[in-house]
């Protein structure tokens, strides 16, 4: 071989040794390549709905199923903190997520009250009789007459009547400037006699044996005594009859506790009657009783309403709707509030689709908004529309983590390569495989409380309680809502344990395949600790264990 053959030789072996390095090293550090090439390097994968889940390859939450999210190098992921929601953005999206501002604004609030058309009662009157006696004639006999002032109402035959008249005719006709006959006409006042008939009485020619008894004012005959008939004996005090005035109508509502914050004399009151459809009659309120009925713990209020057309009638039913308003307030819209059996909360909007459970304390409420009073500050965003989701996913987040309430961190959990064992086929989801025998018994227990039966449900909460140290990666998610399981003292107690252990294990089982589960898996959308709960059973019927025989087949197949 010569030298320049030599050489040939040596520089193809060159050649081939440094492909080969370059090849080796493409194989091993494929991230170093993609990321000379210009592509993001991911770090690991992780759930939005859960972020303590995290696995170094692709696959799905353990615990709600979902697949899990690429986090890439120089992005901080989905935040740990157990007091945030944090979703997808596809997920808000098909949500829902609204949010809007807090924000100082007036507060405005329309009451809609029932109450009753009455009259006046500082006009009302009663017409009675003053001496005993026997009613001769009655010129109004039928209730809801209109009468006017001065218009005779009966005769009334009286001994007594008859015999004061007499002295006082007998006085005036003698001399009329005797100081016995003033005492002679006070006495006829006292009788019930109008002056008008007393001065027609001084210059008659004779004193007629009956006398008239006149209407006192010009109204309407509301009542009449059972006594007030012809030929009927009336004694001193019987009511004859009652006559009130229709010229004014009082509206007259009771309002509650809370909507005596809202009102105050003055308020203009819109009043609308079943009898005059697409009439409405407005007047301001003239009074509110300081005094609250103590049954019902409510104040009457009083609107004073012109009815000189008799449009409206006495003691119908009638509608009103008050136009309310208060000074500026801090406000956000009503549907905000998630109402907790602790206290009320709003989700505030952090950024990066992630919303933080916070506490407030409620004022007043108005139609679309209500008032805050601490928790929030003017200008924070939050979510008006999904809440209440947001609210379930994450007391759903909570009690898998452990059963930690609002507002509690949760605490950092296994990530998804240490809670599961990997299957066969690499870049899977890793799937967790409750013992079938244990996952029976769960819908078993779900049985028992969709038919109300407690006694057979607590025959199987030990078992429910031993058979989680048999869950493999599953034990340390189950354990805390296994413990937490109760079979009494009532139903309601039993459910309210049962329904985060029965969603833990549901969102376990989903992660299997459906031809390997053994039992189908259904959820309730409104389940009273959780929101949305779901749970397993054996058919194919709808059993609702949450609600039982209130609600039965409240819920749908999640498949």
């Amino acid at each position: 071989m010569n030298a320049k053959t030599f050489t040939l030789v040596l520089l193809t072996a060159a050649v081939a040794a440094g492909a080969g390095w370059f090849a080796a090293t493409r194989a091993h550090r494929p991230a170093a390549t993609a990321a000379a090439n210009g592509e993001r390097k991911i770090k690991f994968y992780q759930s939005p709905m859960h972020p303590w889940i995290k696995s170094d390859k692709p696959g799905k939450c353990t615990i709600c199923g979902m697949d899990l999210v690429p986090v890439y190098e120089g992005d901080k992921g989905f935040s740990e903190d157990g007091n945030l929601v944090t979703l997808a953005p596809a997920s808000a999206a098909v949500i829902g997520v609204q949010t809007s501002e807090a924000r100082r604004a007036p507060l405005a609030r329309t009451l809609r009250v029932t109450g009753v058309l009455d009259d006046d009662e500082t006009q009302h009157r009663y017409v009675s009789a003053y001496v005993e006696g026997r009613i001769e004639k009655l010129f109004v006999n039928t209730i809801g007459e209109e009468v006017v002032a001065g218009q005779p109402l009966a005769v009334l035959y009286s001994p007594e009547f008859l015999v004061a008249r007499q002295e006082f005719h007998a006085l005036a006709r003698r001399d009329s400037r005797s100081p016995l006959l003033a005492a002679a006409r006070e006495k006829l006042r006292r009788l019930g006699l109008l002056d008008t008939q007393i001065d027609a009485l001084a210059t008659a020619d004779e004193v007629t044996t009956n006398t008239e008894i006149l209407a006192p004012k010009t109204g309407t005959v509301v009542a009449r005594d059972e006594m007030t008939y012809e030929g009927g004996y009336v004694m001193p005090g019987t009511r004859l009859f009652t006559i009130g005035d229709f010229s004014r109508m009082w509206f007259i509502f009771d309002a509650y506790e809370p909507d005596l914050a809202w009102l105050r004399v003055g308020q203009t009151v819109d009043v609308t009657t079943p009898s005059r459809p697409g009439e409405v009659f407005s007047a301001p309120i003239a009074f509110i009783d300081p005094n609250l009925n103590e049954m019902t713990r409510t104040a009457r209020v009083r609107v004073v309403l012109d009815n000189a057309a008799r449009r409206l009638l006495h003691r119908q039913t009638a509608y009103g709707h008050v136009k309310l308003d208060a000074a500026e307030a801090l406000v956000i819209p009503r549907s905000a509030v998630v109402r907790t059996q602790a206290q009320p909360l709003v989700y505030v909007a952090k950024g990066g689709e992630a919303y933080e459970p916070r506490p407030v304390q409620l004022g007043r409420s108005g139609d679309a908004e209500i008032e805050i009073l601490a928790g929030l500050r003017a200008g924070e965003k939050i979510v008006t529309q999904g809440a209440l989701l947001l609210d379930g996913q994450a007391q759903l987040a909570h009690s898998a983590g452990g059963g930690h309430q609002h507002g509690a961190a949760a605490p950092a959990s296994p990530s998804a390569s240490d809670a599961a064992e990997p299957t066969a086929s690499p870049g899977t989801a890793a799937v967790v495989v409750l013992p079938r025998d244990y996952v029976l018994a769960i819908a078993d227990a779900a049985e028992a409380l969709a038919v109300d039966d407690l006694a057979a449900y607590a025959k199987l909460v030990p078992a429910l309680k031993d058979g989680v140290h048999q869950t493999g990666a599953a034990h340390d998610t189950l354990m805390p809502l296994a413990q937490k399981l109760v079979a009494g003292p009532d139903l309601d107690a039993a459910r309210a344990a049962f329904e985060p252990f029965a969603t833990a294990v549901a969102d376990v089982v989903r992660t299997q395949p459906a031809a390997e589960r053994g039992v189908k898996i259904f959820q309730c959308p409104m389940s009273p600790v959780l929101g949305t709960g779901r749970w397993v059973q054996r058919g194919d019927n709808l059993r609702n264990p949450f609600f039982g025989s209130a609600m039965l087949e409240c819920g749908e197949e999640i498949k």
